[in-house]
């Protein structure tokens, strides 16, 4: 993705992902992804010549308390799904316990079609590291953990390499966040648990046990990490916030909504022409980002698509002009989420795609409560049956009834996750349900939603269903 600057000022020389009705000048604000296009963006020098480490020093000058109160007033929302408030959160942190206070940076980006911290880690690690040391400045910590999705090697390696470059530098390590006030920054990789993306099953594996989620309370800015007052944030709300201190919180909230503020990363993926990370500020509409990036692919129509990846509500072709912040999607009956915009035209099936989701669901459940460890079990068995023809029009109500019984019964909102689907592609596409029914079988051709699908040069491949 190109770097196009909120005002209208351009920093790269690559081709803009887009183009069409909207201006992409205009409306995208590059921050976190404004100088991915470079070959050492990863680096500490290619971080610096961009004014990276430029917030630091404005924030150790602070009071940690100011610094949570300005970070509050600048109206920045976890990037990780909730939307909760980051100062907020940090401001839960007891203070003048006599106990180590931890950050805890979830980095186990795993949910089908979330990919915004992954290719933000790999391509600008150094814009987290530098928010961390804010961070911790701020809560009084003096040990951050970044727990990494253990499957991307890759980026393990530029966080390891940027930690290095940070401690070398004096940004970590002794005196990091004053005279005295040494700071430790441990990454550690995870096994490749789904389950782990959930806060408390994120610390029950960093203190070496199986994943699994904490009943609650305490909540972990009182017994985290440890027993001990942990702040657990997502990779893009930390790497947001030296953005924010350098650029003042009035720049900060004069990107996005009132109640939305700030600019963030949209993933765009599935049948559309040019997909992407696109940066712009929170109330972007999805009409706005398929204009900019060449619309679905040509000859075919939007007809569903995820605001905020697989365990978000499904929205519709109707939903193009709701406004992509969290009251907008909430607004629609879905929710933001983590931004992850999958498409899909109307070669594909969404029993098929209800059931994949499902069917991961089912996969990653940790089994710890009986309505996700069961519930998501017989959804699979059903929803096989509906798309192979063989089940009977009383298990449409079945599959609502299972998902009802899951959805708020759950240990953790990997129940919820799981139900999402279920309701909203029964509440938008029942009639294709029934239509599995009625003509025995799925009436979609598989290949068709395939990227191959429309080339006549691929009708001899076979495709494994």
């Amino acid at each position: 993705m190109t770097a196009v600057t909120h005002d209208g000022g351009q920093d790269g020389a690559s081709p803009q992902p887009g183009g069409g009705a909207a201006d992409p000048q205009k409306l995208l604000t590059p921050v976190l992804s404004a100088h991915w296009d470079e070959s050492d963006s990863y680096t500490l020098a290619g971080y610096r010549r961009h004014g990276g480490y430029r917030a630091l020093p404005k924030a150790l000058a602070m009071d940690p308390d100011d610094l949570i109160a300005y970070v509050k007033d600048a109206g920045l929302r976890g990037r990780g799904g909730a939307g909760f408030p980051t100062g907020m959160k940090w401001q839960f942190i007891p203070q003048g316990d006599g106990k180590p206070h931890y950050l805890v940076v979830n980095a186990d980006e795993s949910e089908p079609g979330t990919c915004k911290d992954i290719p933000l880690l790999f391509a600008n690690p150094h814009s987290l590291i530098e928010g961390i040391v804010i961070a911790c400045h701020a809560i009084r910590s003096h040990h951050a953990f970044i727990y990494l999705r253990g499957e991307v090697v890759p980026v393990l390696r530029r966080l390891h390499l940027a930690v290095r470059e940070a401690r070398e530098a004096g940004y970590l390590g002794p005196d990091a966040l004053g005279p005295g006030k040494d700071l430790e920054l441990t990454v550690h990789a995870g096994a490749g648990a789904y389950i782990c993306g959930e806060e408390t099953a994120l610390l029950d594996s960093l203190e070496g046990r199986r994943g699994q989620p904490r009943l609650r309370p305490p909540f972990p800015a009182v017994a985290g990490l440890y027993a001990c007052p942990t702040v657990v944030n997502n990779v893009e709300s930390i790497a947001s916030v030296p953005a924010l201190v350098d650029h003042g919180k009035d720049w900060f909230r004069s990107l996005g909504s009132e109640k939305s503020p700030g600019f963030t990363l949209y993933s765009l993926s599935g049948h559309v022409a040019r997909p992407g990370q696109y940066e712009a500020p929170l109330g972007v509409t999805l009409r706005q980002l398929l204009d900019m990036s060449g619309g679905m692919r040509p000859g075919h129509r939007l007809k569903f698509w995820t605001p905020g990846g697989s365990s978000t509500p499904m929205l519709t072709d109707e939903h193009l002009d709701v406004p992509l912040d969290y009251e907008g999607v909430g607004g629609a009956g879905s929710m933001l989420g983590t931004k992850a915009l999958q498409c899909f035209d109307e070669t594909t099936c969404v029993v098929r795609a209800v059931t994949r989701w499902t069917e991961f669901y089912a996969h990653e459940s940790c089994g710890k409560c009986t309505p996700c460890r069961e519930g998501t079990y017989w959804l699979v068995q059903l929803l096989r049956d509906i798309e192979a023809g063989k089940a009977a029009r009383a298990d449409l109500d079945k599959i609502a009834d299972i998902a009802d019984n899951i959805n708020g019964k759950s240990f953790c909102a990997l129940g919820d996750g799981a139900a999402s689907p279920i309701f909203s592609s029964l509440q938008y596409f029942r009639d294709e349900y029934e239509a599995h029914l009625a003509g025995r079988g799925c009436p979609f051709d598989p290949e068709k939603s395939t990227a191959w699908g429309d080339d006549p040069s691929s009708a001899h491949l076979e495709v494994n269903a």
